[in-house]
């Protein structure tokens, strides 16, 4: 079968179910080249962001959520797959690799995470004041652990000091004339295939939550128009901070499977979930965050779960434009 040949079948399914990766901001930092018995994930340095990812770390973390997303699909389509993980040193563009290995008999869990795929997203919007328990939280640490990451769901007084972080680490980044420049540039109103329309970019949370919230609209506002309106986010929120053995790129891409995993157990279980990554994205309060955790890992990013009505989806780039073929 040849590369093209492969678009009618596997690699098709892999390439569609891919996109739908989350990434920072949107901004899909990922191409597809279709092989005759695979698929591979390549980083586009093009996108990732110069002043929110200036490590990369982000589109690491995507690009290891659209190798989950590939593997989930085609194994829920019947068909067996292997991914490797930066598997040429010789070219660090390449992030991972999909490798077609027959087919494959799907169980209920299978097919349930394939479903998921197409409808997880990102919910900014506030989740009602109904715990999440005990027994989803377990499912979606065991989903990480499955994929060597570690899911650490902050206690009160955990939750207090990551609260703390994360404001403190928001209020820099919004000192930072770049960086607000760089998320204005990737927030529009729904006229582009990537990007945060603003349907989706969550309201303003009231003043005294406990949890900031990135305000998408705040960079793109003139200097005398007036905030959106503010709304009540819930009181007791469930944070958690995935967290990896390592912080090497493969450590990331591996980190960003386990990421993908534990979003489609959770979206597949009626819950949503939305990042906090802010004090990932400043050095000094992810330090801080390292250390807090203590033995429990090095911290690649945060998520707030709740229940509530679905997120908005945001756009993708269409299969053709982020696609080659080998030979």
């Amino acid at each position: 079968m040849g590369a093209r040949d492969a678009t009618t079948g596997p690699a098709d399914i892999a390439v569609r179910a891919g996109i739908r990766a989350p990434s920072q901001h949107n901004t899909q930092p990922w191409r597809f080249r279709v092989l005759g018995d695979g698929v591979e994930v390549l980083r586009d340095a093009g996108r990732v962001l110069e002043h929110g990812d200036d490590g990369g770390r982000g589109a690491d973390l995507a690009c290891g959520a659209v190798l989950c997303n590939m593997r989930v699909a085609l194994t829920a389509a019947g068909y067996g797959c292997a991914v490797d993980v930066l598997p040429d040193g010789g070219r660090p563009e390449l992030a991972g690799v999909v490798r077609f290995t027959g087919p494959a008999r799907p169980g209920p869990e299978d097919i349930a995470l394939g479903a998921a795929v197409a409808r997880r997203a990102t919910n900014r919007r506030p989740f009602a004041d109904r715990p999440v328990p005990p027994s989803l939280r377990h499912r979606l640490a065991a989903a990480a652990d499955g994929e060597g990451a570690r899911l650490v769901v902050l206690s009160p007084a955990e939750l207090d000091t990551f609260a703390a972080l994360l404001r403190r680490a928001d209020h820099e980044l919004a000192r930072d004339a770049d960086y607000r420049a760089e998320l204005a540039a990737w927030t529009h109103d729904g006229e582009r295939p990537d990007g945060v329309p603003a349907s989706a970019g969550g309201p303003r949370p009231e003043p005294g939550t406990l949890l900031a919230m990135r305000d998408f609209g705040a960079a793109r506002r003139v200097a005398d128009e007036p905030p959106t309106a503010a709304r009540a986010f819930e009181r007791d929120p469930c944070v958690a901070v995935l967290t990896s053995t390592g912080d090497t790129r493969r450590h990331r891409i591996t980190a960003g499977i386990a990421l993908e995993h534990v979003l489609l157990v959770a979206t597949s279980r009626g819950l949503g979930a939305s990042f906090l990554p802010q004090p990932l994205e400043v050095e000094s309060t992810r330090l801080e965050l390292t250390t807090a955790l203590g033995r429990r890992g090095y911290p690649q990013t945060a998520l707030r779960l709740g229940y509530g009505y679905p997120g908005a989806t945001t756009p993708r780039r269409p299969v053709e434009d982020v696609t080659s073929y080998a030979g």
